[in-house]
């Protein structure tokens, strides 16, 4: 019997204990790999990760549990600007004024003590990762700043350069002033900002007439390329291929008709400026037009920029309005709501700048990514428009090359007479900022001079290595042609065009394959009211704060049952995980009430034992369906439900009496029978529930049977008598007769005078007469009418 009188979360501790140097040991043979999204560790982890990481674990446990060899490793994300920004924060430096060599080192302070705390978290969770140890083996833990893993990200760099996929060109780029480095189009957000909307007095040179121009952008007035009118705006049509002047610089641009202005919009005119937003850099491309660049690096205005020369942009709106309103330019102004291009990172807006980068083709695959989009299985089917629409929106290749520290290198350096690049072999880890080419002379023109690459990639060029590494890609070739492509991508829809995207581009790019089988896209976690969790609002809910308060477990089963991935959110609260907490007691409860009982291994005979074991074989089919669809939300309403509807309140209340027996009302065979159910019932939905509630099945399973076979997905139970009744006839009549006497004042203890029912509840008919008191049961002739008559 369990000793306990209830759960408590003191219990995982000791359990954690035994695991605690417990590796889930990968054999190599019948492969189910998981591709987990490695976090990153500049900050703990929040309750977004440790719910998607919670459900990832469901999934891996679960195909354990049938079989499979789960190659389910923790990665920790230690590269890019995340690191830097903490590091900057922490120590309160600015990286750009130190040596490289110690911005890496104070960005290393701050992973040791992070990756440790992300890993105690995650085993806390009771996350069956492989290992909780980094190393080079299939399954080990891995960090992508790891030597083997940057490795990897070189050598598939260096494939892609030879097969002509890579090329360097100077290009107008989306420039973060706050990362101070280039980002790509997936990179950045378009967020409603207050500004100034400014109409600005604009001279027609052939006329003298005036046109009025709408803008939030003023310090762009020298970077004035074209202005513009809707075609289709019959008033403005006069205007076409006339000159506009523009204002305090005194420059004449061509007015031409454009579908880029709206007619309805502002005044229906709009200046093209280099660049103001990604609308501007799109019309410059198409027109074929030279940029004329007025903001530098390192975001002030340059001499393009003339009297402005020199200061930041938001100095230089200021002085440009001043200088309008001198000359009588500026008709009016007034503050406006208007999406401004933001880095989704730093948040700081986005400026667009001619740089030299690094670039990798993607736009001549876009068929090809489509393709694979509609190969690859979505979990919600409706997460697979994400990504297609995100292709469909794609304009320019992928600038993979990021002037950063905390990265990977760029494996290249260049001679320094004729810039001719030398690239690598494959097989180990490049510094180029730091270590020789190697290479003796250029084997273009001779020299011995040359200089290394200062850039680090783009950090999704390394995370979409993740699902190549996993499988040992460049380290056991053997094992990943095997069992390539990964089964599973689990991951957030907020990182589809990101990661997701790109790792089926590079995985196309260098194997001609996709990378997974299957897709699985979460939601965001939301507070009780559906609102996003931010420090600001002060609803964030800390996930080891949850530990400490309720343990793994109540956390666990709130994940399964909120995680229906066919609406938006998950919506989380401590309310929430108290009532997940109750069905941990009420499982422990009614644990506790069968342990009482000596084991029967009789085989069940009567027919209230029978329409249980139907109802399992019910759950069995429901949780495999669901949980291989990835679905564990609604087998755990319904494991839910049967605890405590199904199983305690129903079939446990109708054959107490005959587990008991104290009155000898049944024979031995009939006791046996119920204590035999009662035992395969909880047996069963422990093993149904093991992959949510690791903790406390175990606990109950190993008091009470010695076996492994909690850890085995239950098969369905043989029933070969044929049963008269279901469990929904159970629930039926005890309710109708439970209602009855509430509504007449009655304790349900007290009798019943006479009970009529249909004739199929015959086959019950002791269960019955036991746990209601009843006198006098009747059979009518109707199929379902039930008709009680108190004492």
């Amino acid at each position: 019997m369990l000793k306990e009188k209830s759960w408590d979360k003191k219990f995982e501790e000791e359990i954690l204990k035994e695991l605690k140097n417990k590796k889930y040991d990968f054999k190599g043979k019948k492969v189910y790999s998981i591709d987990t999204p490695p976090p990153y560790v500049n900050t703990p982890i929040h309750i977004g990760h440790a719910t998607t990481y919670v459900l990832m674990d469901l999934f891996a446990r679960y195909r354990r549990a049938r079989g499979y060899d789960v190659l389910f490793p923790l990665g920790l994300d230690r590269n890019g600007l995340p690191i830097e920004m903490e590091a900057e924060k922490r120590f309160r430096v600015k990286l750009s004024d130190l040596s490289r060599a110690e911005a890496l080192d104070l960005c290393r302070k701050i992973l040791e003590e992070s990756s440790e705390a992300s890993k105690s978290s995650f085993f806390r969770l009771g996350i069956s990762f492989n290992s909780y140890e980094p190393g080079e083996r299939i399954g080990d833990m891995y960090y992508t700043d790891s030597e083997s893993y940057r490795r990897m990200t070189q050598s598939t760099f260096i494939d892609l350069y030879k097969k002509g996929l890579i090329y360097e060109d100077k290009r107008v780029n989306n420039y973060c002033p706050g990362c101070r480095t280039t980002i790509a189009d997936a990179e950045v957000l378009y967020e409603d900002r207050e500004s100034w909307f400014n109409e600005i007095a604009f001279k027609i040179k052939e006329t003298g007439e005036e046109i009025i121009i709408g803008t939030t952008r003023p310090e762009l007035l020298c970077a004035c390329a074209k202005v513009c009118f809707n075609p289709e705006d019959k008033e403005k049509k006069r205007f076409e291929h006339l000159h506009a002047i523009v204002p305090v610089y005194n420059t004449e641009v061509e007015i031409i008709a454009h579908p880029i202005a709206k007619a309805e919009k502002g005044t229906g005119f709009v200046m093209m400026c280099s660049f103001g937003d990604l609308n501007d850099v799109r019309f410059f491309r198409e027109l074929g037009i030279e940029p004329k660049i007025a903001i530098n690096v390192d975001g002030r205005m340059n001499e393009n920029a003339g009297i402005l020369n020199g200061l930041k942009v938001r100095d230089a709106r200021e002085r440009i309005i001043e200088e309008l309103k001198k000359i009588e330019a500026l008709r009016n102004t007034r503050k406006v709501m208007h999406p401004v291009p933001i880095c989704e990172r730093s948040r700081d807006e986005i400026e667009f700048i001619e740089m030299d980068e690094l670039y990798l083709k993607q736009l001549d695959f876009r068929e090809d990514m489509k393709r694979i989009a509609h190969e690859m299985r979505f979990y919600d089917e409706s997460s697979r428009s994400i990504m297609l629409d995100w292709i469909n929106s794609l304009t320019m290749d992928w600038p993979v090359s990021r002037r950063r520290y905390y990265g990977t290198e760029i494996p290249l350096w260049y001679c320094k007479k004729c810039g001719k690049p030398v690239l690598p072999p494959k097989g180990r880890y490049y510094q180029p900022w730091r270590e020789k080419p190697p290479v003796e002379e250029c084997s273009n023109c001779g020299s011995k001079e040359f200089v290394g690459e200062q850039r680090v990639f783009d950090t999704w060029f390394d995370s979409s290595s993740s699902a190549l590494y996993v499988l040992g890609y460049e380290r056991d070739n053997e094992f990943f042609e095997q069992n390539f492509p990964c089964t599973l991508r689990p991951q957030g829809k907020e990182i589809i065009r990101t990661w997701l995207y790109y790792t089926v581009l590079k995985t196309f790019l260098l194997t001609g394959k996709k990378p997974f089988n299957d897709v699985w896209i979460n939601y965001h976690v939301v507070d009780e009211s559906g609102k996003k969790m931010s420090k600001s609002k002060g609803n964030v809910i800390d996930p080891n704060k949850v530990l400490e308060r309720f343990g793994a477990e109540p956390f666990r089963l709130w994940c399964a049952l909120e995680g229906n991935l066919t609406k938006d959110d998950f919506k989380c609260s401590f309310e929430r995980i108290e009532g997940a907490k109750k069905t941990l007691t009420k499982l422990w409860n009614v644990a506790r009430f069968i342990s009482s009982f000596e084991q029967s291994e009789s085989k069940a005979s009567c027919a209230a034992d029978l329409a249980m074991l139907q109802e399992l074989n019910r759950l069995i089919d429901l949780c495999e369906k669901g949980y291989d669809e990835y679905d564990f939300h609604n087998p755990a309403v319904e494991l839910r439900s049967f605890i405590w509807e199904t199983f305690s309140s129903n079939y446990i209340e109708l054959v107490k009496s005959r587990a008991y027996n104290d009155k000898k009302t049944f024979t031995l065979e009939e006791q046996n029978s119920a204590l035999s159910t009662l035992y395969l019932s909880l047996k069963t939905l422990l093993r149904l529930f093991n992959p949510v509630l690791p903790f406390i099945t175990e606990r109950i399973y190993k008091e009470l049977w010695n076996d492994s076979a909690l850890y085995v997905f239950p098969q369905k139970i043989g029933v070969t008598e044929p049963v008269p009744i279901s469990m929904e006839d159970i629930s039926e009549v005890n309710h109708i007769v439970w209602k009855e006497k509430k509504d007449h004042g009655l304790s349900l203890k007290d009798g019943v005078k006479k009970l009529v029912l249909p004739e199929r509840f015959r086959a019950i008919e002791k269960d019955l007469r036991e746990t209601h008191s009843i006198e006098i049961i009747e059979y009518g002739q109707s199929s379902d009418n039930i008709r009680v008559e108190l004492q």
